[in-house]
Parts: structure tokens; C-alpha cells; sequence
């Protein structure tokens, strides 16, 4: 039988990172090309106290329907808790929880933008929320970065061009897959942007937590005088990923509209995962908490980051990010970035993630790489490293 798909997931295609991690069941393969959190960041003894007190006191709130918009105890206390940073102004926002992060860029395109309508992004960017955009038939632009973040005289030209622009998707902190921080000074400068064109911002942020160096950096949704930026964040990176739990801070009308566009999707985020990460934040010192999995990620930073400069040629460049869990490695123009790639995995054994996979159409030129420095233990990042230098030594000289 031949299967006719809808229009909305007709040209979507698998993730270029899940075709890699493929070539991670090889035991032999040293892979930089996840994006998980450290094994060893996961506090498996306190979840497990929280998943028993949960049993033991509540089971059939866990194990009943719970309302769409979240755990009520939950949402209040991360109300609470994004106040105090200023992402959240109780007279005009509301907050729902999600099923991890994921699902916020779902359901804001879902909720936002019809078919043809335009959503900008930086080249590069996320390939899940990408995929998530595309499946609502967004014509997505990419708009290239520098070192402090989205070029805003090139938005602005996208902007002029493409007047039905509807959101401005960003990863300000710590991007996946760069690694780069977008500046102070830039925020304003797309922020004022975004007023100016009259267009909402989504505001993706599951790292920024995760900050081992430099000084925090106002978020746009502290910015956010006159109703414009969509906020999402997320448990994955600082309790675990597995049990999906994300959530939305924006205006009430639009969370209301997400509200309705969850119910059809999933009902409601697991009431399980919920109460885990509500029994975490009040029984634990979750500051405490994160500064412990920050000491986790500056370390392996460094040691990657030691590694490339000790093992790569210097005619690779590479950002020194100061947070989260990616750096981006960027190989003299006019080279073969993915067959440098494809070399990489076949015949060193290291596997890496190719940038076109981060770009808007993979067709885009690119010559950049992404590696990921939470997931591997340290002997893998020393011996990957070297392994990988050796590469870019023999093809570009030391």
C-alpha cells in the first residue's frame, strides 16, 4: 500500500543527531555527539526518597488525571521562584507545565502561526525545535549570528522582507549547538527590534542554570515591558530529562490558547514528574543543587577545551562556552565539514554532529561542528580529543 502523509509532516526527516548516535552502539566509537546530561549529575538517592514519599502519600493524585495547565503546588512555587528573578509578573502572566521544554516550541507554533506564516531563528539553532516549527508549515528564516549573538542588522533586513513574521525564536544562553551567550547589549538591541516589527519572541532557556563562568545575563522575558516574550524552561538539564517536565511563562491570553492546544495533544504533563520535581525543589537545597552540577560542567569543559588546545590544529576555531553542555568548532572555510565529519566517526572512532544538521535546511553552507562535553567520562574526552586532533593535524597541519 502506498501511504499518503499530511502536508504538515510529509517533508519532515529524521534527526541528523539520532542518524549518528547510531554509530554510538559500536563500543569502539567515542561519541560527542549527545546532548544528555552527565550521568553523574543525576541525584538518583534523593529521587528516589521523593518517589517513595510520593507513593507512600499521594498515590492516587499520581495516579489520577490532573488538570492541563500543571501540578498546582508546582506552578505556584515556580511562579514564586521566576518572580524573584523577574520572569514572571503575576498581573499579566500565567504559567503552564509542559512535557519538557520540547513541547513549549510545539505548542507556541501551534498555538501562533499558520501555515506560510514566517518564524525567524539563529543560523544555527536547535534541530528539535526546528523539526517542531516545520511540522506546522512555519516558513522558517534563519539569521545568521556573531559573537554576541543574532546579527541585529540582519534581522532587521529579515524583518523588512517578511512582514507576516510572527515569533523570533532565540537560545540566549549557552546555544545549542554553539555554545555562545547572546550579550546584554544585544538582547536590548532584538528586543527593541521585536517592538519595533511588532513581533513576540520565544525565549527557549534550558541551560541557563547551568552557568559556570562570567556573570548571568538579563533574560528578554525581564525585559518584557509590553507583553512579547514567550518563556520556556525546563527540569531536563538540572534534575532529570526522562521525567519530562518543562514549562511556559508568557501572557495569560496566550497561555490560555496553550492550554486548549495541550488538551488535544497530551491532556496534561505526567502528574508523576510533576510531583517529583515539586518534592525535589522543597525537600532538597536546590541552589546547593546547582551549584554542585555547575563544578560538574566546568570541569568538563575545561578538560575539553585544554584538550583542543593542546591536540587540534590551529587553523580550527572554537567557542569557549560559559555554561551549558556544547561547543562549536569551526574548520577553515572551504573545507569538507561533513566528510571531515564522516571521517571522524569511520576512521578515528569519534563521533561528532555535524552543523548543517543545526541549520534551517541542511543544504546550508556551514563549516562547523558541534561537540558535547556532559555526556562522555573524562578518559573519553582525553582519549576522543586526541583522537580527533590528530584528524584536524592531519588535514589542515599543526
Amino acid at each position: 500500500m502506498n501511504y499518503v502523509f499530511s502536508d504538515r509532516v510529509a517533508g519532515l526527516q529524521a534527526s541528523a543527531i539520532r542518524e549518528i548516535l547510531k554509530f554510538t552502539s559500536d563500543p569502539e566509537v567515542i561519541s560527542f555527539a549527545a546532548g544528555n546530561p552527565a550521568p553523574e549529575a543525576f541525584p538518583v538517592e534523593r529521587i528516589r526518597k521523593c518517589s517513595d514519599a510520593i507513593i507512600a502519600e499521594e498515590p492516587i493524585t499520581m495516579l489520577q488525571y490532573g488538570i492541563t495547565e500543571g501540578y498546582t503546588p508546582l506552578r505556584d512555587l515556580l511562579k514564586a521562584r521566576m518572580a524573584k528573578l523577574d520572569r514572571f509578573r503575576a498581573d499579566t502572566d500565567e504559567l503552564i507545565i509542559t512535557s519538557g521544554a520540547q513541547q513549549v516550541m510545539e505548542l507556541a507554533c501551534k498555538s501562533l502561526c499558520s501555515a506560510g506564516d514566517t518564524l525567524i531563528c539563529e543560523a544555527p539553532s536547535f534541530i528539535g525545535s526546528l523539526n517542531a516549527f516545520k511540522s506546522y508549515n512555519a516558513d522558517l528564516v534563519g539569521v545568521p549570528m556573531d559573537a554576541d549573538g543574532m546579527d541585529p542588522a540582519l534581522l532587521e533586513d529579515t524583518l523588512r522582507t517578511h512582514p507576516n513574521t510572527k515569533l523570533i525564536y532565540l537560545i540566549p544562553n549557552f546555544q545549542n549547538p554553539t555554545g555562545q551567550t547572546t550579550t546584554l547589549a544585544r538582547r536590548k538591541e532584538l528586543y527593541a527590534l521585536a517592538q519595533k516589527y511588532n513581533v513576540l519572541i520565544l525565549e527557549d532557556d534550558p541551560y541557563g542554570d547551568l552557568r559556570f563562568a562570567g556573570e548571568d545575563v538579563a533574560s528578554f522575558k525581564s525585559m518584557d515591558t509590553d507583553g512579547r516574550v514567550i518563556y520556556a524552561g525546563t527540569f531536563s538539564k538540572v534534575l532529570s530529562p526522562g521525567i519530562r517536565v518543562g514549562y511556559a511563562i508568557a501572557p495569560k491570553e496566550i497561555i490560555s490558547k496553550m492550554v486548549v492546544c495541550k488538551q488535544v495533544s497530551d491532556v496534561h504533563t505526567s502528574n508523576y514528574g510533576q510531583m517529583l520535581a515539586y518534592r525535589f525543589l522543597t525537600g532538597t537545597d536546590f541552589d546547593a543543587h546547582l551549584a554542585g552540577l555547575r563544578q560538574i560542567y566546568k570541569q568538563k569543559a575545561e578538560r575539553m577545551i585544554h584538550g583542543i588546545e593542546s591536540c587540534f590544529s590551529s587553523a580550527v576555531a572554537f567557542t569557549r562556552p560559559q555554561g551549558g553542555l556544547f561547543l562549536w568548532c569551526t574548520l577553515p572555510e572551504g573545507n569538507d565539514m561533513p566528510g571531515f565529519c564522516k571521517r571522524a566517526v569511520a576512521d578515528y572512532k569519534v563521533a561528532v554532529v555535524p552543523g548543517n544538521a543545526f541549520m534551517v535546511a541542511e543544504s546550508d553552507v556551514t563549516y562547523s561542528f558541534r561537540l558535547n562535553y556532559s555526556t562522555p567520562t573524562d578518559d573519553a574526552i582525553d582519549k576522543g580529543i586526541t583522537m580527533l586532533g590528530s584528524l584536524t593535524k592531519d588535514m589542515f597541519g599543526c
